[in-house]
């Protein structure tokens, strides 16, 4: 299985026509400085940082790896700032470019142990001290069908459990909590909470929210 990290031919094709839900929680950044600088990574289509606008944040940057949804998202917000992450997860700019950085199900997208930890290092690099991470992913699932294809997955590929491929084509990883809270050993957990979403196909699913400061 080679470059799980990116997968981007599925997110230029029938990645770049799905909905996205994860939920903001607008609450765990109720005390950031509307001018703060906020970097969404992985932003798809501009969803979070269309939301973040309309709350009044004025310095929001995107970036993806998939042109088909960067593409799509400056059809849809012709005056978000969005680019394309030509050699992920490198981020052409300098150390503590930013004070809050958004993660949000983009670990899922990622499932090889070490293309993670070089995206959180990636991210721990460009946030300014005492900056914000805030990540939103994909948990374990409970259901047998859900079970049965992390198995069946890890057994036949040798990669972490929880991860697993979809009907139509992209790998995705579910995620043990205590897994996103070792990828952060350069911040302090903030807020952790769990909630309800629906994923990309269109099933409901649980997820994790965790709200981090670079120390």
């Amino acid at each position: 299985m080679k470059d799980l990290g990116r997968q981007v031919t599925y997110w230029d094709t029938a990645g770049a026509e799905k909905t996205f839900t994860h939920p903001v929680d607008l609450g765990w950044l109720a005390t950031v400085d509307r001018e703060a600088r906020i970097l969404d990574y992985g932003c798809g289509y501009g969803r979070v940082m269309a939301e973040l606008s309309r709350q009044g944040f004025s310095d929001v940057s995107g970036v993806d790896p998939s042109s088909a949804l960067i593409a799509r998202g400056r059809r849809s917000h012709p005056d978000l700032r969005l680019a394309v992450l030509e050699s992920p997860p490198s981020l052409p700019c300098p150390p503590t470019s930013f004070d809050v950085v958004l993660l949000f199900a983009v670990l899922t997208c990622v499932p090889d142990d070490g293309a993670q930890r070089a995206l959180i290092a990636e991210l721990a690099r460009v946030l300014a001290p005492g900056g914000l991470l805030y990540i939103s992913d994909m948990v374990l699932q409970d259901d047998e069908r859900t079970r049965d294809r992390y198995a069946a997955y890890a057994q036949r590929f040798r990669t972490p459990y929880g991860v697993f491929a979809t009907d139509d084509g992209a790998v995705v990883r579910h995620h043990d909590t205590a897994e996103l809270h070792a990828l952060l050993p350069e911040f302090d957990l903030v807020e952790e909470r769990q909630t309800s979403v629906v994923t990309m196909n269109g099933h409901p699913a649980q997820a994790v929210q965790l709200l981090a400061r670079k120390r």
